[in-house]
């Protein structure tokens, strides 16, 4: 089993935005475009690569999920049991070959024998202890040793997010990629580095560019340690973020109106119930599934959501069946922004509403996705509530929204979609089985 493949998967790596800047061919490797899969969306995307399959299979039908026997909405979870159907490196692990899994979502307890993802504990007086869950035992550590530095949460995610993130996981994957007591047949990894200013200050300006550009350097770094490791490579991007403009559209706001979402004062904060509610939206980018109680309330939240500025389209079991997306876990409903404007979780039109942890980085307890976390606001240190500095944003596909890819095996005929190279990543994995 001499081949080795390994798989990098870069967030909001888009053909447009490649196309766009000029960056088609980098570090020696041309890229092409590929079909997203429907919602573009992190864990949508990573859970459809290593099954080869649709939401409506895997059941990551967006970053967030909702447990109606909990009436509680979750979102990065990180249980590889949230993923269902056999992975595409399950032959090669039976014939005895060694998989890795690096800062991908939903890899605790995955089907590998390498892992390392930011797992901080929350002190109960405040603070954080920051660590990444790991296996082997002792692999963190190992790597902050060689590193000369821990991986620091606050770079991977809020207002101080930014490319330290991507720079930290590119010398942990080279590592791991020459490492000769690891040395995994497979390595999937993950760089966030272009996320963060892309929604930031949109795809269009000096700042993607610049991304782009810090981007290249971590691919190098990952690149020249998969050739001296003898790996093949296989690099996709996730989704492909759209400018934005002006405020979000918010639909827990609109159901809120029509009495359908239910909330509780809490000492003049608005918190939802979602124990009583009729409908709600977890929002989740450009998109949002909508759960109603009953036939009824899917119809009425239905002509609220049509007649929402921002919302696009609203598509039914039936819509979402044939975008592969419909399953147990879906919504009822699933609203679609218009093209230009993104989704916001908000159910109150007064910030003095805002529950406590709006303005803090608490991407738990939100029921839905919030970007404005990228931003700092008020209170000082707090984050903003300001939807309108958001300038891109992902989760539609078709037009203009194509991921880019490229690998250093010619794969022939070109991959159209990214179910389609992850079915080509299946192929070749089962190949190294047979070897």
């Amino acid at each position: 089993m001499d081949r080795k493949l390994l798989i990098i998967d870069v967030a909001a790596l888009g053909w447009d935005l490649l196309q766009r800047h000029d960056r088609c061919r980098m570090e020696g490797l041309s890229f092409a475009p590929a079909e997203a899969m429907f919602p573009a969306v992190t864990c949508t995307a990573q859970a459809g690569f290593r099954t080869a399959s649709a939401p409506a299979a895997h059941g990551m039908v967006a970053n967030g999920l909702y447990f109606p026997e909990l009436h509680k909405a979750m979102f990065w979870e990180q249980s590889a049991a949230l993923v269902a159907g056999e992975r595409i490196w399950s032959r090669l692990r039976r014939a005895g070959g060694k998989a890795a899994m690096l800062f991908w979502q939903q890899s605790m307890g995955e089907q590998v024998d390498i892992v390392m993802t930011p797992a901080p504990v929350h002190k109960h007086h405040g603070g954080m202890i920051q660590d990444c869950y790991c296996r082997p035992e002792g692999l963190y550590r190992d790597t902050c040793g060689a590193i000369g530095s821990a991986f620091k949460l606050r770079q991977y995610w809020g207002p101080l997010a930014s490319a330290r993130a991507g720079e930290w996981i590119a010398r942990a994957t080279a590592r791991v990629l020459t490492g000769e007591s690891l040395a995994p047949q497979l390595c999937m990894t993950y760089l966030p580095t272009l996320d963060y200013d892309l929604q930031r200050h949109g795809p269009l300006g000096r700042a993607a560019a610049r991304a782009l550009d810090i981007l290249a350097g971590q691919l190098r770094v990952i690149l020249r340690a998969a050739d001296k490791g003898g790996y093949e490579t296989i690099i996709f991007g996730d989704y492909a973020i759209a400018p934005t403009a002006g405020p979000a559209a918010l639909p827990n706001l609109a159901l809120a109106r029509a009495g359908l979402l239910a909330t509780r004062n809490v000492r003049g904060m608005l918190y939802p119930d979602f124990h009583t509610s009729r409908a709600l939206a977890i929002v989740d980018h450009e998109i949002a599934h909508v759960y109603a109680s009953d036939a009824a309330a899917t119809d009425e939240a239905r002509r609220v959501l049509d007649a929402t500025p921002g919302i696009a389209e609203v598509l039914d079991a039936g819509a979402q069946a044939a975008s592969g997306l419909y399953c147990p876990r879906s919504g009822q409903l699933v609203a679609v922004a218009a093209e230009g404007t993104w989704l916001a979780y908000p159910w109150w039109a007064d910030a003095n509403q805002a529950p406590d942890y709006a303005t803090h980085v608490d991407i738990h307890s939100k029921p839905g996705f919030d970007p404005c976390e990228l931003f700092f606001g008020w209170p000082p240190l707090g984050t903003s509530l300001d939807t309108s500095r958001i300038r891109g944003s992902h989760g539609r596909t078709g037009p203009g929204r194509q991921i880019a890819w490229a690998s250093t095996i010619d794969l022939q005929p070109r991959p159209t979609s990214l179910l389609d190279l992850a079915g080509r990543a299946k192929r070749i994995l089962d190949e190294q089985a047979s070897e």
